[in-house]
């Protein structure tokens, strides 16, 4: 199963492979810089907080990237 520290993980790794901030990966993808904040990760209520498909649909546009690549980014194991 795949969690939400590692979909989040993912995205810090598609950031940092591609050699911006996390904010800067937001603005890349046509979304508001804060979108992306470790503050914004999980609700004031500590409910956990997810990507849209959307959003992960936006950023993959932005980098070229397949959603086989984003796969990739994920830890192996008995996903």
């Amino acid at each position: 199963m795949i969690t939400n520290l590692e979909t989040w993980a993912a995205f810090d790794k598609m950031a940092t492979l591609n050699h911006v901030s996390v904010s800067g990966l937001a603005l890349r993808s046509g979304l508001n810089s804060t979108t992306f904040n470790k503050s914004k990760r999980v609700f004031s209520t500590g409910k956990e907080r997810w990507p849209s498909m959307s959003t992960l649909v936006k950023v993959l546009n932005s980098l070229n990237m397949s959603f086989a690549d984003f796969a990739k980014l994920f830890p192996e194991g008995d996903k």
